[in-house]
């Protein structure tokens, strides 16, 4: 049986690894939402991106639906971090997360979800708006190397998790 899987999106770490948190962040909003539902629309993969609200003033956690992906702004003094890992936490590892910051990856991976960098999953969504659905290659993920003991070729677990999910996108 196949799991479906949901990508989890963290918003702005994914705006900001890009070219910082200045400018016009609505239209960069709306640029990472665009792109989320073509890559949606070529995978088929259900995608969710998280903001942070606290500044918005909802005072409960505000969900919309838009071009297929669902966009969820944290609530009032919580952290869109927060709303990410509770997230995992629901899906488990049928979710992949996708954050640069270490303490969700770390927390996610807790949870039993597989988290992945934005540029790990940046170069999947230009590979997939570049040459359109079913291209996968593993040239832009080398092994990596380890100082354990034992097969110096296989890969750790997580990294072998985190792979096979990254293959099938």
């Amino acid at each position: 049986m196949i799991m479906a899987i949901r990508i989890i999106v963290d918003g702005y770490n994914f705006i900001g690894s890009e070219k910082g948190l200045r400018g016009d962040i609505e239209a960069r909003r709306e640029e990472l939402i665009g792109r989320l539902a073509y890559y949606r629309s070529l995978k088929g993969y259900a995608v969710t991106v998280v903001f942070d609200g606290g500044r918005s003033g909802w005072a409960d956690e505000h969900g919309e639906l838009r071009q297929g992906v669902e966009v969820v702004f944290s609530r009032h003094g919580e952290t869109a971090d927060e709303v990410i890992i509770r997230m995992a936490e629901e899906q488990g590892s049928s979710c992949l997360v996708v954050s640069s910051d270490r303490e969700v990856a770390r927390l996610v991976r807790a949870a039993g979800a597989v988290a992945v960098s934005v540029g790990e999953f940046e170069t999947r969504l230009a590979q997939a708006m570049n040459t359109g659905p079913g291209v996968r290659s593993d040239e832009d993920f080398p092994a990596l190397k380890t100082e354990k003991k034992g097969n110096p070729r296989k890969l750790s677990k997580q990294e072998r998790k985190k792979r096979l999910r990254l293959n099938k996108l």
